[in-house]
């Protein structure tokens, strides 16, 4: 190995290892810093020139990822959101009903929209919900990150890592979700058992519910022109027009406005998170550069990863060990030289997507749900959450796996 592939290397592993923990012991550096300074450790060395670090930016899934937000934000300031959860859990009249609304909302809207958002906004209603009803928030709060990871497996816009596989392997949004729906709905089906199993005192408890959700200040003028938007943009992906192109054009359509501020929309991107898939682009091709050579790529299929089992396992493997998004990246190199790319592709989406539900660390939505329950008082501790997660994760990785084992 050269002096030059040493040093890409170490910086591969001390990015990985940082993005992976989450911070530098001793530093001020969250995980965007972190991808964005091994990034620049990759030009610097020489691994990549400007030029060629430009090029490995995937900008359709940062434009992605960018539209998507700016239509989540418009729908979240506008109470779009608080809108339609009040109407879904106010009909809830049982415990268990409950449940049952909150796993299917934040599922089907974790379909469309990006999951983490929709982790943003449900928790607190949750949280609002269960105390104005003097119930138990940590079941609910559970079912609404593992449904929000469910949910997201169906289409290339439900989360990050999608969106990358989306923009990486050119499967277009209809076939992706013909592919995946189906694993998706069977995982919000089993968030709802397996919650109702392990918190079933919960659910002993009969009682009338007459659940109330503060829905604040709503601006139906707005809303309205978000839920056009978004109905044009579910047309125009299933259409096969390019999913970054309409989100960027919905986005910016939804931005013109005299009703809200573009400051308030703004605040509410994540620009880290663009930030980070800029750095680990830049890292992961400056490593694919200096240190995959043909030979080393071809040796990777000792690995047999055309075996859906085998590749399924690999990934959620690896996305509890550095997190999802990583992970996709880290196999992006050894996915097209594989007997079939696209089915490889969608075991990957599958995987990285179910393996977050295992542990409370597994996915940021799960750490935003836990973080919205403490802001309010509520402790959700890794604990309670494993006690559905381990059952729920195999259970939803053996089905998804089967599923596209068997060529759907």
């Amino acid at each position: 190995m050269t002096l030059m592939g040493a040093a890409a290397l170490l910086i591969l592993i001390l990015t990985y290892a940082g993005v992976a923990i989450g911070r530098i012991p001793g530093l001020r550096l969250d995980r965007a810093g972190i991808a964005l300074l091994g990034g620049a450790a990759m030009i610097a060395i020489g691994a990549l020139s400007l030029e060629d670090a430009y090029r490995a930016i995937n900008f359709d899934t940062i434009t992605l990822l960018l539209g998507m937000m700016i239509v989540v934000a418009h729908l979240k300031v506008s109470g779009a959101f608080r809108a339609l959860g009040a109407v879904a859990i106010e009909h809830a009249h049982a415990p268990f009903m409950l449940l049952v609304m909150v796993t299917l909302l934040t599922g089907v809207l974790s379909a469309f929209l990006v999951n983490d958002a929709i982790c943003l906004v449900m928790a607190p209603i949750v949280v609002h919900v269960t105390r104005v009803i003097n119930r138990n928030p940590i079941p609910y709060l559970i079912a609404t990150a593992t449904a929000s990871n469910c949910g997201s497996v169906a289409t290339i816009t439900g989360n990050p890592q999608n969106m990358v596989i989306g923009a990486l392997s050119g499967i277009s949004y209809p076939a992706f979700s013909a592919a995946l729906a189906p694993v998706a709905l069977f995982g919000l089906v089993a968030v709802i058992v397996i919650v109702r199993i392990v918190y079933r005192a919960e659910f002993a408890r009969k009682a009338e519910l007459s659940p109330e959700v503060y829905r604040g200040r709503m601006l139906p003028g707005q809303v309205l022109k978000a839920v056009v938007v978004c109905i044009g943009l579910a047309i125009a992906f299933f259409a096969g027009v390019p999913v970054a192109k309409a989100a960027l054009i919905g986005g910016a359509i939804l931005l013109v406005t005299r009703a809200i501020k573009p400051a308030r929309i703004y605040r509410e991107i994540d620009g880290p998170l663009l930030f980070m898939f800029a750095g680990l682009f830049i890292v992961v091709a400056g490593a694919e550069k200096t240190l995959l050579s043909p030979d080393i790529v071809a040796s990777a299929k000792n690995l047999r990863l055309d075996d859906v089992w085998r590749l399924s396992g690999l990934t959620a493997v690896l996305s509890n060990i550095m997190s999802n998004v990583p992970a996709v990246l880290a196999l992006r190199p050894f996915i097209p030289g594989l007997e079939d790319p696209e089915r490889a592709w969608l075991v990957v989406a599958m995987s990285s997507t179910l393996a977050g539900n295992f542990t409370l660390l597994g996915s940021v939505a799960n750490l935003i749900v836990a973080e919205q329950a403490r802001a309010t008082g509520k402790s959700l501790g890794f604990g309670a959450f494993f006690k559905v997660g381990l059952p729920l994760t195999l259970v939803t990785l053996l089905a998804g796996t089967a599923w596209l084992a068997l060529g759907f």
